[in-house]
């Protein structure tokens, strides 16, 4: 089983950067890709960034390439995601857990996630 704990959001303005935190427990997570994924209110959930085990390859939606860093340290059960250059659209509520997201319910259930409101 998988149990991630988000953490990091808040409210900034556009153009400002925030750091988001994953805790993550079960082992299958630390030999997996892990992805932070994010959803805004009337949409559905879209992947934003992963990252294999040995975070030696990296995937970015479009929208965010450039601008987010996504990165873990399985030393200390984490996965992080810098996110800079923020925008409006960025608003969402972040999760992070197993990719692709069809595992999240073999392995467990999505965390509670962490609010990003970017607004001035």
């Amino acid at each position: 089983q998988v149990q991630v704990v988000e953490s990091g959001g808040g409210l900034v303005q556009p153009g400002g950067s925030l750091r988001l935190s994953c805790a993550y427990s079960g082992a299958i997570a630390r030999m997996t890709v892990m992805g932070w994924y994010r959803q805004a209110p009337g949409k559905q959930r879209e992947l934003v960034a992963s990252i294999t085990a040995t975070a030696n390859i990296t995937n970015y939606l479009v929208s965010v390439k450039g601008r987010f860093t996504i990165s873990r340290d399985n030393a200390k059960n984490s996965v992080y995601l810098q996110m800079n250059s923020l925008k409006p659209d960025d608003t969402a509520a972040y999760f992070c857990h197993l990719v692709p997201p069809e595992l999240v319910p073999r392995f467990g259930s999505w965390g509670q996630g962490t609010q990003v409101t970017v607004s001035s």
